[in-house]
C-alpha cells in the first residue's frame, strides 16, 4: 500500500484509493447491461431537467408578460429560475450518481473524460443521450403549452442586449469552470477520505454551483454552462434567434470543463508531479 505524508511528520498508510484510469475504448463495457442503464439514466434525467427548468422560465416571462396583464415583479423572478435549475440538478444528481454518475451534461462528462474518469466510447453516448433527451424535455413542454413557449422564447439561451460575444463567451468558460471544479471536489475520493469528519453529499454542492452561476450570469446569456440544455432549446424553438452565437454555449462550456479538470488533476492533484516521482524511482530506469 502507498503511504502519505500527513501533519507532524509522521507516515501514515494512504486511506484513500484513486480509481484506476479508465481505458479510451472499453470493449468489455459495451457487453454489459449496467453500460446502457447508465445512458438511459442520462436521458432521462437531462429529459426532466430541461422539462421542469424551461416550464419554470415560461411561467416566469407568462407571469410578468406586460402585454398580457402581467405583473413585471411578479413571478418566480430570476431567483426562483436559478432555484429551479440548481434544484433539480441535485435532485436529479441524487437520483442518478449510482448509475451514471449523474453527468446530466456534456460539459461535465467532456471534463471527466479528460480527467480519464470514464472511456471515450461511455462519454460520446452520454452526451448524445443527454442532448437526446434535452430535446425531449423540450418538445414536452412545447407540446403541453405551445402558445407560451412560441410566445416566450422557449427557454432558448442568448447573448442579452448590450453585451459582446467575447463577454457571453468569457461568462461560458468561467460559469462551467466553477461547476466542472465543484463535480471533481465534491467526488473526489482523497477529499472523502481525509475529510471524513465533514460530510458532504456530494449532489449539494454541484446544486449549489449550478445555483450561484445561475444567479450571475441569467442577465449575460440566460445561464448555459450545459450544451445539451442549450441545444435542446435551440432545436425546439427552432428561430434565428436561438441559433445567434449558439457557438458561445458549446464552445464556452468545453473550454471551462477542460481547464477545471487539468486544474484539479495536475495543480490540485499534482497528477503530473506524481508521474514524474513514479517515473524518477522506476529501477528500470
Amino acid at each position: 500500500m502507498g503511504k502519505d505524508f500527513e501533519g507532524g511528520g509522521e507516515l501514515s498508510a494512504k486511506d484513500y484509493h484513486d480509481p484506476p484510469p479508465a481505458p479510451l475504448i472499453d470493449a468489455e463495457e459495451i457487453t454489459q447491461w449496467s453500460f446502457y442503464r447508465a445512458i438511459i439514466a442520462e436521458f432521462v434525467a437531462t429529459l426532466l431537467f430541461l422539462y421542469i427548468t424551461v416550464l419554470t422560465v415560461i411561467g416566469y416571462k407568462s407571469q410578468t408578460d406586460v402585454n398580457k396583464n402581467g405583473d413585471e415583479c411578479g413571478g418566480v423572478g430570476i431567483l426562483g429560475i436559478a432555484w429551479a435549475f440548481g434544484g433539480m440538478i441535485f435532485i436529479l444528481v441524487y437520483c442518478t450518481a449510482g448509475i451514471s454518475g449523474g453527468h446530466i451534461n456534456p460539459a461535465v462528462t467532456f471534463g471527466l473524460f479528460l480527467a480519464r474518469k470514464v472511456s471515450l466510447v461511455r462519454a460520446i453516448l452520454y452526451m448524445v443521450a443527454q442532448c437526446l433527451g434535452a430535446i425531449c424535455g423540450c418538445g414536452l413542454v412545447k407540446a403541453f403549452q405551445k402558445s407560451y413557449y412560441t410566445n416566450h422564447g422557449g427557454g432558448a439561451n442568448g447573448l442579452a442586449i448590450g453585451y459582446s460575444k467575447g463577454t457571453g463567451l468569457g461568462a461560458e468558460i468561467i460559469g462551467t469552470f466553477v461547476l466542472v471544479y465543484t463535480v471533481f471536489s465534491a467526488t473526489d475520493p482523497k477529499r472523502n477520505a481525509r475529510d471524513s469528519h465533514v460530510p458532504v453529499l456530494a449532489p449539494l454542492p454541484i446544486g449549489f454551483a449550478v445555483f450561484m452561476v445561475h444567479l450571475a450570469t441569467i442577465p449575460i446569456t440566460g445561464t448555459g454552462i450545459n450544451p445539451a440544455r442549450s441545444f435542446g432549446a435551440a432545436v425546439i424553438y427552432n428561430k434565428e434567434k436561438a441559433w445567434d452565437d449558439h457557438w458561445i454555449f458549446w464552445v464556452g462550456p468545453f473550454i471551462g470543463a477542460a481547464i477545471a479538470a487539468l486544474y484539479h488533476q495536475f495543480i490540485l492533484r499534482a497528477a503530473a508531479v506524481k508521474s514524474l516521482g513514479s517515473f524518477r524511482s522506476s529501477p528500470n530506469i
